[in-house]
């Protein structure tokens, strides 16, 4: 069991018991939450909430005042520590008026030391896209957009439950284009009734828009979904595993990096938050739901925001809004730590293993020898990484450390 660490208390004595620990905390990463949406869509299981109408310039400023004062009793934990990228995410961020975005970054830039340049992301969906919004985001300092596309086949967005159709989804990137330098659409392949030619011509369509960013990504059945209560019919385990392969074989010809489990990058315009994640760095995640890892030297723990966006109001008069912190004890972090890491395609370099854990190579030496020998792990010139029979395997490769 992890420990339960009591809300009013910051992690401050040691984990482990032979004094090791960590000799610099990692990259420190900002996220924040907006937890609503217009429609809630029946394979989503993030912590959104459909709107109602009930968003207004007062509810919009009761809930950027709980995110700066969630912020403010956060810095204790993180005083002093850059930032090297924040991240707007939801729900669908861009239903926010430009005014808030603009006094939310104002207001994190005056508590936070922020790396010269850091990515400053913000999630939006084509149903929400409005010229005048996306020029107020970029005046507000968001220097990168991501849309939620998902699919330019109307059908099968009708199938998602998705409120935008295609017309709006490259009306929305055009206007994403004219605004960012670095954009990124999400895709969704194995999608209901899905076939192979359909999917390549999402891939196709994404390419051809001129971002530079995609993140291909199988339909899944989450818990507690409509779609996992009630399944629609979706392509076969080979059918999907087919438009994977298109998928990449089809980005990698466009000049697109395959750096990530489901991300592909052009040149230099990989994303910077999440390779963050990815490499067991440290976030702070404020709003409702909001999850963080973070880390002294020689603590790592974890923490949760009130889920609901009603409760997480109602505290923050109080100052209540985490509603757990857990240490990540030290038989825990090996798996931690590969969980994230082995989702990089190029892997990791051997030292960073150490570096963000506290831990020696040893820790993951029975396991990494046990996915050497099943094909699914290499060590090449210094760096860890999955195999391409790893890559396909992921989950049975990070079984071997979980």
């Amino acid at each position: 069991m992890i420990p339960i660490i009591p809300v009013t208390a910051v992690p401050s004595a040691p984990t482990y018991s032979d004094g090791s620990g960590l000799a610099a905390p990692p990259p420190l990463a900002l996220y924040v939450h907006w937890p609503w949406c217009v429609k809630k869509c029946p394979y989503c299981d993030f912590n959104s909430h459909e709107s109602r109408g009930e968003i207004g310039e007062d509810s919009e400023a009761a809930y950027l005042a709980a995110l700066i004062a969630d912020l403010e009793a956060a810095l204790p934990q993180i005083w002093n520590r850059p930032v090297v990228s924040v991240f707007i995410g939801g729900g669908t961020p861009s239903l926010m008026r430009a005014e808030t975005a603009d006094a939310l970054l104002a207001a994190i830039r005056m508590r936070l030391p922020l790396h010269p340049g850091a990515e400053i992301t913000l999630e939006a969906n084509p149903g929400t896209a409005e010229a005048a919004k996306f020029t107020g985001f970029r005046d507000a300092g968001v220097n990168r957009l991501s849309i939620g596309v998902q699919s330019f086949d109307d059908a099968k967005l009708k199938a998602l439950g998705r409120i935008h159709g295609s017309a709006e989804a490259r009306r929305a990137i055009d206007l994403a284009l004219k605004n960012f330098e670095r954009v990124n659409l999400d895709l969704m392949y194995a999608l209901p009734q899905q076939t192979l030619a359909e999917a390549g011509r999402d891939i196709a369509t994404a390419i051809s828009a001129g971002v530079n960013h995609v993140s291909a990504y199988h339909l899944t059945l989450e818990p507690n979904t409509p779609f996992h209560h009630s399944p629609p019919p979706l392509p076969d385990d080979d059918l999907a595993a087919d438009m994977q392969e298109m998928a990449e074989a089809e980005l990698a010809a466009a000049g697109f990096e395959h750096y990530e489990t489901s991300a592909f990058a052009k040149p230099e315009q990989r994303c910077q938050h999440n390779l963050n994640y990815w490499s067991f760095g440290d976030y702070l995640g404020i709003g409702a739901g909001a999850h963080s890892k973070l880390s002294n030297h020689e603590t790592i723990w974890r923490e949760a925001r009130h889920r609901n966006p009603r409760a997480y109001l109602e505290g923050a008069p109080r100052g209540d809004f985490i509603s757990t912190r857990q240490v990540v004890v030290r038989a825990d972090l090996p798996g931690e730590f590969m969980m994230n890491a082995l989702r990089l395609n190029e892997g990791f370099p051997l030292g960073l293993f150490t570096e963000r854990t506290g831990l020696p190579l040893a820790a993951i030496e029975k396991s990494a020898l046990a996915a050497r020998r099943s094909g699914l792990l290499e060590t090449v010139e210094g760096s860890m990484r999955p195999t391409p029979r790893g890559r396909r395997f992921l989950n049975q490769l990070l079984g071997e450390f979980l």
